[in-house]
């Protein structure tokens, strides 16, 4: 190493100034490490690399959204012109978070592509477009993309390899969507051509057409994941780094809802995929559906599947899942619509005790700074209220403690309705004659009628089942093909082995829907039948297009309804009028949104009821669902249950969707309500000092014989809430030189603190 201004050491020096010289050089080079360990330690993610929680960002680090996850995940390279990536990648690790990247793969900041800046030629002719030709858009200059390999090689290029070279070890690619009216586009018919050999066929015409056209929609996301991740894993391992890769997506349920197509499930086939984030919300779960002839908004109900539907897709194959909740949502409503339904919303993820990791919320910008309604009939805005920024907190902060479990959440288990990713192939803006699956509801016609009723189903996707973990559990399947059909004879094989072995299959559905007669395997080459269902009925030695009954097979039986499922829940209510297309959305009519009854028969749902008793045994029923997780406890009431008596919780808690975190001895949950508590009786050990609930995230823990003290953190302009138990009654209690109020109660050891939070850190010392 050449010593500073190229100076020499002297022979003629004596020994004292040499013995001087090596010890300031020895003390540079301890200073020179601990500036590198130091630099090192920024950038090093809190918690010692723990990823369990994350959240989403397009902004740099600043105190207001400070929000003490373990990882944050920067997005998108372009998407702040104001802060380039780099920069917002350093602002964020020097204060201790590991830093990821977003973006999406089907809409984003790539206006140089489209306007042919990266390779001199104009792109546009590459957006989904509709029967009218219209551009389907996500703001302005960003198309929804077809992603054709010209595009793909421009993504890897511009927004991949940058990223990998920025140190990024995680990449997620969020919302691989093509919507279902968009298959229309210049890009999308040479598509069509190179994968089916034969002319594009405009999808409205018909029902085949429009199968194929959604079946081609979920090919080109598929490879385009494929695509970008495989380079992603090889680029970065020329670097030397184990790349991460992640789709952050809706559930296939809101997708088939929103008719969106997207690959989902199969991507457990895609080698170079990691995982997923569920992309679960209020505005996801509050679609309307269809129970006992009323469609409207069933948040709990509809989020519990959706969180279903994905905990499924990777329970097989042990991939990484991110649970994600947002405490607002895209629609403009007001602080208590959003912190009701964030409620219902957090809950319901949480009955899913095999999950432990969360993106604790989306945009944490508009979240702590965005301007709101105050109330439902005000017009007037203001940011977040502070009991509620309180309460989020507390919520998020336990997110990151609460531990994976082994317990079931209460009721009849075993029971588990079919899902499939041709649910989306079926899915159209304009009406398919022969068709008619109103808000999905030859699904929630299976699943709703056992979720009001207590039961805590499952879901099983078809494209998983040659894997053994798949039927773990599963002693009843509800299966219809009404509204999916299957991808290839295999997965029947599976079931048939399954039933043979001893499982219980109830086949519910006319097959007699257009979807029926597609071109598919069922009726091409070695295969000639009418329906997809009859090759499996054969299968089981049952013939083709079997009559209601129950069947022997093996060890199992399989029970035929000869009725679709939307059947049961929607109880013959007439199709007409029934639903208003809007921008490719479904908006039910608002009577049928409002929850007014239509004056129709009562208990539709009873043959399919009647059939699962049959299979199962004595079920269960009941208005609510309970789980233990730790120390927390779980519960969701429903309302439209079996009754409307409330739930009773007894026991020492702490209220943790209460901002002031009070210990309470009863929980009473209302039908429409949930509950999220903390059992105190529960801790392990009492005598060790802890914070047991907080809306800030503490380091620096210090315990003593008589004394605890740790920082804790959290965004700017927010108020925290401790509640912490303590062995004895505190004589002292110090906060740096922030105001505190505390109250002890004496026969819990708890002690709650208030104090304003600071993203710096607020020392809290305690004494006894």
């Amino acid at each position: 190493m050449p010593v500073r201004n190229n100076r020499s050491i002297s022979p003629k020096r004596n020994k004292k100034s040499l013995t001087y010289y090596f010890m300031r050089k020895e003390s540079f080079i301890i200073h020179s490490l601990l500036v590198v360990i130091l630099a090192s330690a920024a950038s090093l993610p809190m918690a010692a690399q723990r990823e369990k929680t994350t959240f989403q960002t397009s902004g740099q680090w600043k105190p207001a959204t400070d929000v003490r996850a373990d990882a944050v995940m920067v997005y998108g390279v372009n998407d702040n012109r104001r802060y380039p990536f780099s920069e917002r990648v350093r602002s964020w690790r020097e204060r201790g978070y590991t830093a990821h990247f977003m973006t999406g793969i089907a809409w984003g900041q790539y206006q140089d592509y489209f306007t042919g800046q990266w390779d001199g030629r104009l792109h546009l002719d590459e957006g989904q477009k509709t029967m009218r030709g219209d551009t389907i858009w996500h703001g302005h200059m960003v198309p929804y993309i077809v992603p054709t390999m010209n595009y793909l090689a421009y993504f890897k290029e511009k927004h991949i390899k940058p990223v990998i070279d920025e140190g990024i070890d995680a990449i997620f690619l969020e919302e691989p969507e093509f919507w279902a009216r968009g298959g229309y586009s210049e890009a999308f018919q040479r598509e069509w051509q190179e994968y089916y050999g034969f002319p594009w066929r405009p999808q409205h015409e018909s029902a085949e057409n429009t199968y194929l056209s959604n079946k081609l929609k979920y090919h080109l996301y598929y490879r385009a994941l494929d695509e970008a991740f495989t380079y992603a894993k090889a680029y970065g391992k020329e670097k030397g780094m184990n790349v991460r890769c992640y789709v952050p997506t809706h559930s296939l349920l809101n997708y088939a809802q929103w008719q969106i197509v997207s690959p989902e499930a199969s991507l457990a086939s895609l080698a170079s995929c990691d995982g997923y984030i569920a992309q679960v919300w209020t505005g996801t779960s509050r679609e309307p559906n269809y129970f006992n002839g009323v469609a409207r908004e069933r948040v709990f109900e509809t989020a519990y599947l959706e969180y279903g539907c994905m905990e499924s897709m990777t329970r097989p194959t042990g991939r990484k899942m991110f649970f994600l909740t947002d405490p607002i949502e895209d629609r403009a409503k007001d602080w208590e619509d959003y912190r009701r339904n964030y409620q219902a919303t957090f809950t319901a993820q949480l009955l899913y005790p095999q999950i432990a990791d969360y993106e604790i919320m989306p945009w944490p910008d508009r979240i702590y700074e965005g301007l709101y309604r105050i109330s439902r009939d005000s017009e007037e805005r203001a940011h977040i209220p502070h009991f509620y920024s309180t309460q989020m907190q507390v919520m998020v902060n336990a997110l990151g403690e609460i531990p994976l479990s082994t317990n079931k959440v209460s009721g009849s288990q075993g029971i588990s309705v079919l899902m499939a990713n041709s649910l989306m192939f079926q899915r159209s803006p304009t009406p398919v004659e022969g068709y008619d699956d109103p808000q999905l509801s030859n699904f929630y016609g299976l699943a709703l009628p056992l979720v009001k009723r207590g039961i805590p189903v499952s879901i099983t996707h078809l494209e998983n089942t040659g894997y053994s973990d798949t039927w773990k559990d599963v002693s009843v399947l509800l299966m219809s093909y009404s509204n999916l059909k299957p991808s290839s004879p295999k997965a029947h094989e599976d079931i048939a082995q399954w039933v043979h072995e001893g499982g219980h299959l109830i086949y519910c559905g006319r097959d007699n829907d257009a979807f029926q007669r597609v071109m598919e395997w069922w009726n091409q080459g070695e295969h000639h039948f009418s329906a997809p269902s009859d090759h499996l009925f054969t299968l089981m030695q049952m013939g083709e297009q079997p009559a209601d009954g129950v069947y022997q097979y093996g060890k199992g039986t399989v029970r035929v309804i000869r009725q679709d499922p939307k059947e049961f829940v929607m109880n013959g209510r007439s199709s007409e009028s029934r639903q208003a297309r809007l921008d490719g959305r479904v908006v039910t009519d608002e009577d049928n949104v409002n929850g007014q009854k239509a004056n129709l028969k009562a208990g539709a749902d009873a043959p399919l009821l009647a059939a699962v008793e049959q299979a199962y045994g004595q079920l269960e029923y009941k208005n609510s669902f309970v789980l233990e997780r730790g120390c927390y406890v779980l519960s969701a009431v429903m309302d439209e249950g079996v009754t409307d008596e409330p739930l009773t919780l007894r026991g020492t808690y702490i209220d943790l969707f209460d901002p002031t975190l009070p210990l309470v001895k009863e929980k009473i949950v209302h039908p429409g309500e949930q509950a999220f508590l903390f059992d105190v009786g529960k801790i392990a050990d009492r005598r060790q000092p802890q914070v047991i609930a907080a809306a800030s995230r503490q380091t620096d823990e210090v315990r003593t014989k008589r004394s605890y003290s740790f920082v804790a953190k959290s965004p700017a302009n927010t108020d925290n809430v401790m509640a912490i138990l303590l062995p004895k009654k505190p004589r002292r209690i110090t906060t740096d030189s922030t105001p505190c109020r505390s109250s002890w109660a004496t026969k819990e050891h708890v002690l709650h603190l208030q104090f304003e939070n600071s993203p710096e850190g607020v020392k809290v010392l305690i004494e006894w």
